[in-house]
């Protein structure tokens, strides 16, 4: 089954990392990705841009409207995601489990992705 993986974390936590603290925790990043895609049949991943470089499209007054950033302010943000094809929830899980965002205080969303059929 396909399952998207999606990474929240404080993208101020990362932003505010001198040089030195960087290296190493993008080192954790790079062996989790070379782990991840060794181990598991990962389909695309990828980090995402900060939430100030983004753009939100909604509809108001049938009309579409176009703004900059998100819409909600949150503590943490969409940082990033993998989709992957695992055989069960559990293994989905033990893959999300090792993602370093955890270690500072993040989270990963593990959402099975609806199979629609071509027509």
């Amino acid at each position: 089954m396909k399952y998207m993986l999606l990474i929240y974390e404080d993208e101020t936590k990362v932003q505010n990392m001198s040089q030195e603290e960087l290296g190493p925790w993008m080192a954790k990043w790079f062996a989790f990705d070379s782990e991840a895609r060794a181990a598991t049949n990962v389909l695309d991943g990828n980090p995402l841009q900060p939430t100030a470089t983004s753009t939100t499209v909604r509809l108001g007054g049938g009309k579409t409207v176009v703004s900059d950033g998100p819409f909600a302010e949150t503590k943490e943000q969409l940082g990033g995601y993998y989709m992957i094809d695992a055989a069960s929830l559990d293994e989905a899980t033990a893959i999300a489990g090792k993602m370093p965002n955890l270690e500072l205080g993040g989270c990963v969303e593990v959402r099975p992705i609806m199979e629609i059929p071509q027509q």
